[in-house]
């Protein structure tokens, strides 16, 4: 039999070097690379899908493909939360909780810190970009009324909402591959083993990251009041509640349905597009603009790179790296600890975390079992600085570029020097603090 394992890491290191150069066009390299791949299988059936036996056929390796590695699951879950976030914004709730927090704040500060703070908390279940977009006009308005430089509260927006997006299964992509990976509920995202699991984990992060915030903020002490808006509408807000009261339900169904959750989270959004169509008397038009506009780019991504790092698994080179880490490591729990974090801080400060998660989540996860330790404490390690290592660069992540262009807008252009400056420091003092209390936790 044909050892195609090298051709399939050719296929997909040239794959992640054409979307770290050429980030627009990701879609169509993943897309190529993933064809690719399926047709290795097919022309030789069962030298990279090991699955496959005689009596497969050649068309296995494109039926394994779609139904196998794609996990729809987490797609559908991706489309349905995008489109109950995408309506919670359109209702105003969340501009109006922040109108509420600077009217009740002893002083500007205080409430800066509590907006970022609330931001974080809104990206658990709303996706970044929007988050801060939501955010964005009341940070300028407070900074416009102060005559004060929104740089800060900008970057503040953008490192919030990417640090509590790890925190539960709806949070981003990489919770919900991670999820997939380690048979994850949404309630284990809490509790897992009778410990307490990663949401806890995170939320260290985001206290150390108001600590810091507060020390850059304190010195506005005098209050300040904001122009509030009127809530729409509190329907989609109903729905993000029965989202995550459903899905947290579901997670106590022993043996779970399949796509079930995946389908009760479309449920909803269909729903949502049905009251925003019929309720608010939007027309097509305006209900397609909203169809349209949500992230279907990191659908057809994650696609591509299921399909990829599918067949990598499948050839068994993840087990390999898996293996290689933990000899260089020498066999210190503690070293693969630091070595999974470090890694995954950095590469994330340049590359996208969603195919280098799905890459290394089986490696991670095969390092702790070489090692004899809680795969948990490698994993959450690897979600941890993959997410909040978006913060170190102004690139890290969509949050960030998003950031900066609304600053630059304003007349503030940021630097990579001043973001590094500010976005490092908080990377470093969020991720030290979950990390200390990950490794009191899990080792």
């Amino acid at each position: 039999m044909i050892d195609l394992k090298w051709i399939v890491l050719a296929i997909a290191v040239l794959m992640y070097a054409l979307v770290i150069a050429k980030q627009d066009k990701k879609v169509i390299f993943t897309s190529i690379a993933a064809l690719l791949v399926i047709l290795l299988g097919i022309v030789f059936p069962g030298a990279i899908f090991t699955s496959a036996s005689a009596e497969s056929g050649r068309l296995y390796a494109l039926t394994h493909a779609f139904s196998s590695l794609v996990n729809w699951n987490v797609l559908m879950i991706y489309v349905g939360s995008m489109t109950i976030a995408a309506l919670f914004l359109y209702s105003k709730v969340p501009a109006k909780i922040a109108d509420w927090i600077v009217k009740v704040s002893p002083s500007t500060g205080i409430a800066i810190v509590l907006i970022l703070a609330m931001t974080g908390i809104i990206s658990i279940f709303v996706e970044n970009v929007a988050t801060v977009l939501v955010m964005a006009p009341i940070a300028l308005s407070l900074c416009k009324k102060l005559k004060m430089n929104p740089t800060m509260f900008m970057v503040g927006l953008a490192v919030m909402s990417n640090l509590e997006g790890t925190a539960t299964l709806v949070g981003d992509p990489p919770s919900m591959i991670f999820a997939s990976y380690a048979g994850y509920t949404f309630n284990d995202f809490f509790i897992h083993q009778g410990k307490l699991s990663v949401f806890f984990v995170v939320q260290t992060g985001l206290l150390a990251g108001c600590v810091f915030f507060y020390a850059v903020f304190a010195r506005l002490r005098e209050k300040t009041e904001v122009e509030g808006e009127p809530i729409i509408s509190t329907v989609p807000a109903i729905l993000l509640l029965s989202l995550i009261f459903g899905l947290a339900a579901i997670s106590f169904i022993p043996k779970e349905i399949p796509f079930l959750s995946g389908s009760f989270v479309m449920i909803l959004g269909i729903c949502g597009i049905l009251w925003f169509l019929f309720a608010q008397k939007k027309s097509k038009s305006e209900t397609w603009e909203l169809i349209k506009g949500l992230d279907w780019e990191t659908i057809a991504f994650l696609i591509g790179i299921f399909v990829v790092v599918g067949a990598i698994s499948e050839t068994g080179l993840l087990k390999d790296f898996a293996d290689f880490l933990a000899r260089i490591t020498g066999g210190s729990k503690i070293a693969g600890f630091l070595l999974v974090l470090a890694v995954s801080i950095l590469i994330s400060g340049f590359v996208d975390n969603v195919p280098y998660i799905i890459v290394m989540l089986p490696v991670a996860g095969n390092m702790a079992d070489s090692l004899g330790i809680h795969p948990e404490l490698y994993l959450f390690a690897l979600l941890i600085g993959s997410c909040l290592g978006g913060n170190l660069t102004p690139f890290g992540a969509s949050a960030n570029v998003v950031a900066m262009g609304i600053v630059k807008k304003e007349g503030y252009p940021m630097t990579f020097g001043k973001w590094l400056k500010f976005g490092g420091t908080f990377t470093l003092i969020t991720t030290a603090a979950a990390a200390i209390v990950l490794w009191v936790l899990w080792a």
